[in-house]
């Protein structure tokens, strides 16, 4: 059997069965070559029987976000495919660095204790900020 597989001179590329083709043609009518007719390889601008080009649409450019869209969660929401909950994680992050942010500025340690208790609360902060946005990139759509 090994044998006949290796004796069989085939092409690589073979045309699907008619009748599971007339069943399944309404399903992949986009994925078509007008042309020939033929199935386009993944992600294929040409067709690799007649070489016609695929009609595509146009993508979208991008569009640059100004300061005030950072700030606009619905937006950001609908760019990013964020859930709800994954937003709200990740704004919890945000919020626990600036808070270490502003430890630095509001507490001034006098003695090398208060400076280490500083440095553990920062440390929590930032645990607290890491497992918030592993959440909110867990949550995610």
């Amino acid at each position: 059997m090994l044998q006949a597989a290796h004796s069989a001179s085939q092409e690589y590329w073979r045309p699907a069965d008619p009748a599971t083709a007339r069943i399944a043609g309404p399903i992949l009518a986009e994925g078509l070559c007008p042309g020939c007719g033929v199935d386009y390889s993944e992600g294929a601008r040409f067709c690799h029987i007649c070489g016609k080009e695929r009609n595509r649409q146009p993508a979208a450019p991008p569009t640059s976000m100004s300061f005030a869209d950072f700030f606009d969660v619905a937006m950001l929401r609908e760019r990013f495919a964020l859930s709800w909950p994954s937003v709200g994680f990740f704004i919890l992050g945000i919020l626990c660095l600036v808070i270490v942010a502003s430890v630095g500025l509001l507490y001034k340690s006098e003695t090398l204790v208060q400076w280490q208790a500083l440095q553990f609360w920062r440390i929590e902060w930032l645990l607290g900020a890491a497992a918030a946005m592993l959440a909110g990139i867990l949550l995610k759509k």
